[in-house]
């Protein structure tokens, strides 16, 4: 369907999602600025505006775009303690405390991963005090067996959302 198209994993369908390098731009640009209008990507792509409506269109319903949300400062409404949170959880009841923990309000990111923990945690909290009680809420669970706390001394990078990989 794209001469010389990207390939991109749809998570909601498990598909794979070609896109060419129209929608990298597309993207690229998007991800610059997420409140630039059709008329100025078109300009900018020399290219019409139904074209980029289209594609746009297409890029949300295969799941390429999931969303349009800003990026916010959390540090400009006072979450500057980021921290990372090793969690070691017993056998079996993993998923049921992921689906549980991940609704927290503090918490930005939650993964599976190997090692020593079944999961780790990104998370941010206006001081030490509020991260004190998250962990050791944490620890209160019967399925939590260990935690392992480590806090962000400066971020480097944090581009989630980042197109710069197409």
């Amino acid at each position: 369907m794209f001469s010389n198209g990207e390939i991109m994993k749809n998570n909601d369908e498990n598909q794979i999602v070609k896109i060419d390098e129209t929608d990298k731009k597309i993207l690229n640009l998007f991800n610059e600025d997420g409140r630039m209008s059709y008329r100025k990507i078109s300009r900018k792509l020399d290219i019409s505006i139904g074209t980029v409506h289209n594609r746009i269109e297409k890029l949300v319903k295969s799941g390429v775009i999931k969303k349009f949300a800003p990026v916010i400062d959390h540090s400009k409404l006072g979450y500057n303690f980021t921290t990372i949170i090793g969690v070691r959880v017993k056998g079996g009841v993993l998923k049921n405390w992921e689906d549980k923990t991940s609704y927290h309000k503090n918490v930005l990111c939650m993964y599976d991963v190997t090692g020593e923990f079944d999961a780790l945690i990104v998370a941010r909290f206006k001081d030490t005090t509020e991260l004190d009680e998250f962990v050791k809420n944490l620890l209160q669970e019967p399925d939590v067996q260990r935690t392992y706390t480590q806090t962000v001394l400066n971020i480097l990078k944090e581009d989630l959302g980042s197109s710069k990989m197409l």
